[in-house]
């Protein structure tokens, strides 16, 4: 589902955020990228997303290598893709039914369909009872969750996520956690940069460490 070769992404004045990147992550698969801030984790999630290009190497996603995306096709790129991020970036000034609507909106979905799947994400999440509220009035977890359901209403292939559960203590981390897994478990792919090992290995899922842009460790509890 995903593969960085040779990957490195330097920014003006020569900082470099990855260094020579070699990565993959198979379809199906629940992978946590851990490290410490500056350990190159966002970026790497920013160029999965076309958010970035690379400096050089190749970033592959489904079999489509990003560097050959031209820059009007990148929205029809990123339908494919669910986007979770630590600040959550609703939308104060509407309610929870049309945050999440909003992804469904932009690719043109008919109103209809639009809200059966609105309402079918929020259920998921399980914040359907709260759909015309404002996102202001929920708490940071229920803020989260709508930032997931709108991650997922598009019905992505992967999902990435960007220390999803930073804000949030450790029961709400792991509930946001136990989402992430029902997803991971119908199929969908997920990507998580996160720096709290200790739940990431309750989870007994892959685990990938960066440092200074590189690979430093990859732990897989299954081998």
């Amino acid at each position: 589902m995903i593969r960085l070769e040779n990957v490195t992404k330097s920014y003006p004045g020569g900082q470099e955020a990855l260094s020579g990147l070699d990565l993959s992550v198979d379809k199906g698969e629940m992978v946590f990228v851990t490290g410490h801030s500056g350990a190159g984790k966002s970026t790497l999630l920013r160029l999965i997303a076309l958010i970035e290009r690379p400096t050089s190497g190749q970033v592959i996603v489904d079999n489509q290598n990003t560097s050959r995306v031209k820059r009007r096709k990148i929205p029809a790129y990123r339908r494919q893709i669910g986007m979770v991020f630590q600040d959550h970036k609703l939308l104060y000034d509407r309610p929870v039914f049309d945050n999440v609507a909003l992804p469904l909106i932009i690719a043109g979905v008919s109103r209809g369909d639009a809200g059966r799947r609105v309402r079918a994400a929020l259920d998921q999440v399980s914040l359907l009872h709260k759909e015309k509220q404002s996102p202001e009035t929920l708490s940071a977890g229920e803020q989260q969750r709508v930032g997931i359901a709108r991650a997922i209403v598009t019905r992505p292939k992967l999902l990435i996520a960007d220390e999803p559960t930073g804000n949030l203590d450790p029961d709400l981390s792991l509930e946001v956690m136990r989402i992430f897994r029902r997803f991971n478990e119908v199929g969908v792919t997920l990507l998580i940069a996160s720096h709290d090992i200790s739940l990431i290995d309750r989870l007994g899922c892959r685990r990938i460490g960066l440092e200074e842009g590189r690979l430093q460790e990859e732990v897989d509890p299954w081998q």
